[in-house]
């Protein structure tokens, strides 16, 4: 894993598949994948794919925001009041998506640009 988020991601599937005391077995059967994947999730060689990101969320019935670590409130997704700092999440690499994709740095960088003119009124 090479990203700040894809770390997150890694050790809050661990730290939730241990407070249900499953093993990666058990974990790998509920979300319908091969038991090398989990493991390799866990120890950061491959990366989770945005398919298997909701299949984590629904697993252990958390948001996918939760997961990739935009907020600590595990239930975020069921709250209106979710609030996200764009500034944040375009300025990481790694943690902005649209469609499921991430946003290239190029794209991030004139959302920003966007944004911040948009504020100043221009």
């Amino acid at each position: 894993m090479k990203n700040k988020t894809d770390e997150i991601v890694r050790r809050r599937i661990i730290d939730l598949r241990e407070s249900k005391d499953w093993s990666q077995s058990e974990l790998a059967r509920r979300v319908k994948l091969d038991n090398s994947k989990i493991s390799k999730i866990e120890s950061g060689i491959r990366k989770v794919s945005a398919t298997e990101l909701d299949l984590f969320a629904k697993t252990f019935d958390v948001s996918t925001d939760y997961l990739v670590g935009n907020t600590d409130n595990p239930n975020s997704a069921d709250d209106d009041m979710n609030t996200v700092d764009l500034d944040k999440a375009l300025s990481e690499e790694g943690m902005a998506m649209f469609d499921g994709q991430p946003l290239s740095e190029e794209y991030k960088k004139a959302l920003l640009t966007m944004l911040r003119a948009e504020k100043r009124g221009e």
